[in-house]
């Protein structure tokens, strides 16, 4: 029986809007030299026109791809549970993993105790499988960096909705000053976030910007009250 290999990687997992993207790419072990042959990278390190021609390259040699959406609300909901990132991650990855059910799988993982990390994702899977859980395993092996870039793109089709949808600007990471512009001037137009889809609620970013809407308003009153 020939053995099978996946990667797992995720996308948007510190953005402030939009979902998180974790994706599961599998190929037959014969068929990795091929994913080395299109020059798979980090995608990262890829112009989005890029990423999006080797995401086809990917699903002509993937044996199987799993692509997993975790909404800002869910991402909340498992935040009031006590559930952090780094545990949600590795839920979601470990769903995957049994749904591929490979020999081997390689996981970028999302924290510096990479061995504390695969115990814990060995805990959560249901089959027999070796788990090598590395971080920066997406420019490392060629597996993972195809889940990257499944996961990238993804992640930025999401963006795009989101851009068509509300008017989005920039990336939806808290890094990016447009994104922070743009939430101030969201909330500032609309009183409020809508309740699901949009904004992880439970980010310090989010917090801040509604701390800083509703000073403003108290401010306000005081002003009016003075008068």
């Amino acid at each position: 029986m020939e053995g099978i290999i996946a990667g797992i990687d995720e996308a948007g997992r510190g953005a402030v809007v939009g979902p998180m993207i974790i994706a599961g790419v599998s190929v037959r072990e014969k068929d990795i030299n091929k994913l080395k042959k299109i020059n798979v990278k980090d995608s990262k390190e890829l112009s989005q026109k890029r990423r999006v021609e080797l995401k086809k390259k990917i699903e002509k040699i993937a044996k199987d791809i799993i692509v997993l959406k975790v909404s800002p609300c869910r991402i909340d909901d498992y935040n009031k549970q006590g559930v952090n990132l780094n545990k949600l991650e590795a839920m979601k990855m470990a769903h995957i993993i049994d749904i591929l059910s490979p020999e081997k799988v390689y996981v970028d993982a999302p924290e510096a105790n990479t061995e504390k990390f695969s115990n814990f994702l060995n805990k959560l899977t249901k089959g027999d499988v070796e788990i090598i859980a590395e971080n920066y395993a997406d420019s490392k092996y060629p597996i993972v960096s195809a889940a990257s870039i499944i996961a990238k793109v993804e992640r930025e089709k999401a963006v795009a909705e989101l851009k068509k949808k509300y008017g989005l600007e920039g990336s939806g990471y808290p890094s990016d000053e447009r994104t922070i512009k743009w939430l101030k001037k969201y909330l500032e137009e609309h009183g409020k976030f809508p309740e699901k889809g949009l904004v992880r609620f439970s980010w310090d970013t989010t917090k801040h910007i509604l701390g800083e809407k509703k000073q403003s308003k108290i401010l306000k009153f005081f002003k009016k009250s003075k008068n």
